[in-house]
C-alpha cells in the first residue's frame, strides 16, 4: 500500500502522544499537591483535577479523533491552568513546576501529531503565554528561574519537532523503497511472463512443426507419405489454438487420447476412464508424453509403445514405456530441447518430475510423476519395466 509507512507512523504518532500525556499525569498531579500550602491545597487540588479530566479527555481525542481543531483549545486549557497562579499561590509557593512539566510535555508531544505550522504555533502560544503569565504575577521579582524553566518548552518543542522530521522522512524513504520494490517485482513478473511465453512457443515449435520437417528433411520418412499432410495440419492448428484452453480444468485422459492418434506408433494405452486435473497441470503432462512418443517413433528403432496411467486427482504417476534400441541419458547433449525443455521443463513447471531409465538394448522407461499436498499415491501395479 503507497505510504504505508508514514499511515502507521502518524497513527503511532496521535497513540503515543496520549501515553506520554496520561503517563505523566499522576507524578504531575502528585507534584502539585505535596508542593502546595496547607492554606493553598484546597485551590491547587481543583486545579490539579481540572488539568487530570483534561489530559484524560484530550488523551481519548488523540487517539480516537481526527484535525487539529482541539489543540488550540488544549493551549488555552492550559494557559487557564497557568493563569491558577494568581490564585493558589503557586508562585509563592515555588509551585510551579508541575505546571512547568504539564506544559512541557504538552508542547513536545504536539509535534508528533501536527503539521509543523500548527504544532510550532500552539507551542509558541502555549510556551510564551505562560511566560507572560509568570512575569505576570511575579515571579521573576520572587525567583527568575520559575520564568527561564517555563520558557524552555519551546525549544524542547523544537527539538521534538526536529526528531519527528526525522523519523518520518525516514518512514517516506521505506515507503519509496517498498514501491520501487513493487514496481521492480511487477516488472520482473512482466519479464518471466514473456520469458515463459516464449519458452512455451519454442517447446510448441519443437514438438510440432519442427519435429515434423525435420523427419522430412533427414529422411526418416517420405515427403509424399499419406499421414504427413493431415500431421502438419494438425501441427498448425495445435500451434494456431494456444493450447485450446477453455476452462480452468481439463480431462487428461481425454488429452492423451486425442495426441494418441498423431504418434504413428502402435500404443497400449492403460488409463482410467477419466482423470481432471487443472488445465495447466493437464496440459503439461500430456504433452511431455506426445514429445516422449515422439521420441521413441524418431530415435528408439521401434512402433510400439506403452502408455500406462496410474493415480487420482491429488496425484498421479504416468510412464511411458518402449521395447527399442534404449539409450544412454548422461550422453544427451545439453543442447537437446526435446528431454530437457519439452518433457522435464514441462514437469518442472507445474510441481512434477521427469525420471528416464534407458539402457542400451532393453529400452526406456520414462516416468512423469505430480502430486498435490501430502497425499500419498498407492500404485495397484507392481511391473517396473516391461
Amino acid at each position: 500500500m503507497a505510504e504505508e509507512a508514514v499511515r502507521l507512523l502518524v497513527r503511532f504518532g496521535r497513540r503515543y502522544a496520549a501515553a506520554v500525556r496520561l503517563a505523566t499525569l499522576a507524578p504531575i498531579c502528585v507534584i502539585a499537591l505535596s508542593r502546595a500550602s496547607p492554606e493553598h491545597a484546597p485551590t491547587t487540588a481543583y486545579v490539579v483535577a481540572a488539568a487530570a479530566a483534561w489530559t484524560c479527555g484530550y488523551a481519548w481525542w488523540l487517539r480516537r479523533g481526527r484535525g487539529s481543531g482541539p489543540v488550540a483549545l488544549d493551549v488555552v486549557v492550559l494557559l487557564g491552568l497557568f493563569a491558577s497562579v494568581f490564585w493558589t499561590g503557586a508562585v509563592e509557593d515555588r509551585n510551579t513546576g508541575w505546571l512547568r512539566l504539564l506544559l512541557t510535555f504538552a508542547c513536545v508531544t504536539c509535534q508528533w501529531h501536527t503539521p509543523p505550522l500548527v504544532g510550532g504555533a500552539a507551542a509558541l502560544a502555549a510556551g510564551g503565554g505562560a511566560v507572560v503569565l509568570l512575569i505576570a504575577a511575579g515571579a521573576v521579582e520572587l525567583d527568575a528561574t520559575l520564568v527561564t524553566g517555563t520558557a524552555w518548552a519551546m525549544p524542547a518543542a523544537a527539538l521534538s519537532r526536529a526528531a519527528w522530521v526525522l523519523v518520518k522522512r525516514a518512514a517516506e524513504r521505506a515507503d519509496r523503497m517498498a514501491a520501487e520494490a513493487v514496481r521492480a517485482r511487477g516488472e520482473s513478473l512482466v519479464a518471466a511472463a514473456a520469458r515463459a511465453e516464449e519458452r512455451e512457443l519454442a517447446n510448441a515449435l519443437h514438438d510440432t512443426a519442427a519435429t515434423t520437417l525435420l523427419m522430412v528433411g533427414i529422411g526418416q520418412v517420405r515427403s509424399d507419405a499419406d499421414w504427413l499432410a493431415p500431421q502438419a495440419r494438425r501441427d498448425l492448428d495445435w500451434l494456431r489454438s494456444d493450447s485450446g484452453r477453455a476452462s480452468p480444468y481439463a480431462d487428461l485422459v481425454d488429452l492423451l487420447r486425442a495426441d494418441l492418434d498423431a504418434t504413428h506408433l502402435t500404443v497400449e494405452f492403460d488409463a482410467p476412464a477419466r482423470l481432471r486435473l487443472p488445465f495447466d497441470v493437464a496440459r503439461a503432462i500430456a504433452d511431455a508424453t506426445r514429445e516422449t512418443l515422439t521420441n521413441v517413433r524418431r530415435h528408439a528403432g521401434t512402433t510400439r509403445a506403452t502408455v500406462r496411467l496410474r493415480g487420482n486427482e491429488g496425484a498421479l504417476r504416468l510412464d511411458v514405456i518402449d521395447r527399442g534400441k534404449g539409450f544412454s541419458p548422461t550422453d544427451v547433449p545439453a543442447t537437446r530441447r526435446g528431454i530437457r525443455e519439452s518433457v522435464s521443463g514441462r514437469m518442472t513447471r507445474v510441481g512434477g518430475t521427469a525420471t528416464i531409465t534407458s539402457t542400451e538394448g532393453e529400452g526406456t522407461l520414462v516416468r512423469l510423476e505430480w502430486r498435490v499436498g501430502d497425499e500419498r499415491l498407492v500404485m495397484s501395479d507392481g511391473d517396473e519395466r516391461p
